[in-house]
């Protein structure tokens, strides 16, 4: 199987990294990180002239018609760089609903918006007791005429604070915790009845507590069956969870390439700290855990658009489980190596390691996805019987 990128995937790719390379250095990352918004509208208006906006939307919506693996080579380099510009909130998250559960009217009217850079997206799903269930939904959206009424709150919700519209889920019919009556709907986030308290967390991006007090939507703003939307849920998760390994590769590269270079001009006892062998075991590992995230990505990507579920869900179980586990590995190892530096605010190797913690927990942990394997038989299904 060929892994190389095409012609057309590698300009991708070099320009991407050309621009980050220029617009996000660590300085300039911080002084963005402390401004009001969090993030950079002068780098958002970059991404939406380079088309990455438009990228994994079908060309006869207003997109360009990238697929996956556009996705994976953009959440990669996005997360060498620590990027903090809502593009997996709007793009890949609310983006997924648009592509693959959106209407021939709302994709006409929403993606070229998107790919302009004028319209930001959020999705509102998890609730407090969830956890990492995505069938725990108490928000409820009660039939009105022509209409949806919507109550609940959310929490922890990515870019919550500066997105235009957000995609929430609210529970149409049926018990907290049953798979049927839920409804996916797009609902305007300055809508009367909508509040938010946005904030920033441990890694830096920026979220919101969403509060719903009877806010009342069209029922056309629903995606697909306001009564059948989890497995729409599901798929979009699916395909977020492949795009975060992605980034994960790209922190886990960066972590590494910091690491190898601390350990070169690092003197201990009169030599550089990477001539010692126990050090250099580490840095191995670090390199060998790296690879197997970059392989588990790759499968992770090739699976996003897998119409079984169940195939599909396995594959993602896994990636993250292997991701989180080495993305734990390679941060603990880079920050013991640096040392006290490696603790610090002013160094960039903690902020790394902090993401991929951060993105460890997203859409379920290392342990949650590993238990969630085993419960679904493994990678790959005994098809014997």
């Amino acid at each position: 199987m060929d892994f190389d990128l095409s012609e057309e995937q590698s300009i991708l790719k070099d320009a991407l990294d050309r621009l980050l390379a220029d617009k996000y250095g660590f300085e300039e990352r911080n002084r963005i990180l402390k401004s009001d918004a969090g993030w950079s509208a002068a780098i958002w208006r970059h991404y939406a002239e380079m088309g990455l906006m438009a990228l994994p939307f079908a060309e006869e919506d207003g997109g360009i018609g990238g697929g996956a693996v556009e996705s994976m080579i953009v959440m990669e380099s996005l997360g060498r760089v620590l990027a903090l510009e809502p593009y997996f909130a709007t793009v890949i998250l609310g983006g997924g609903f648009l592509r693959l559960g959106g209407s021939t009217e709302q994709r006409a009217e929403w993606v070229p918006q998107i790919a302009e850079g004028a319209l930001k997206l959020a999705f509102a799903h998890t609730e407090r007791d969830a956890r990492f269930d995505l069938n725990h939904v108490e928000t409820t959206a009660r039939k009105d005429g022509g209409s949806y009424v919507l109550s609940g709150a959310k929490s922890v919700v990515l870019h919550g604070d500066c997105a235009d519209r957000l995609v929430v889920t609210a529970r149409t019919a049926g018990g907290p915790r049953e798979e049927g009556g839920v409804g996916v709907f797009l609902v305007d986030a300055n809508a009367d009845g909508v509040s938010r308290r946005g904030y920033a967390t441990q890694d830096g991006l920026r979220a919101a507590e969403i509060t719903l007090d009877a806010v009342e939507v069209p029922a056309e703003t629903v995606f697909g069956d306001p009564e059948n939307g989890l497995p729409l849920v599901r798929h979009v998760v699916d395909q977020a969870i492949a795009a975060l390994c992605a980034e994960a590769v790209g922190v886990m590269s960066a972590m590494h390439a910091l690491t190898v270079d601390y350990m070169k001009v690092r003197k201990q006892f009169g030599v550089p700290i990477g001539s010692f062998q126990a050090l250099q075991h580490k840095a191995v590992d670090m390199f060998v855990a790296l690879e197997q995230a970059r392989s588990m990505t790759m499968f992770a990507t090739m699976m996003a658009d897998e119409t079984d579920a169940a195939e599909r869900a396995r594959a993602m179980h896994a990636a993250k489980a292997e991701i989180g586990r080495g993305g734990r590995l390679t941060g603990e190892n880079a920050v013991q190596i640096h040392g006290g530096v490696g603790m610090t605010m002013e160094y960039a190797v903690g902020h790394y390691f902090k993401r991929m913690t951060m993105i460890d927990v997203a859409f379920g942990n290392s342990d949650h996805h590993l238990r969630q394997l085993a419960r679904a038989g493994g990678l790959f299904a005994d098809t014997a019987a």
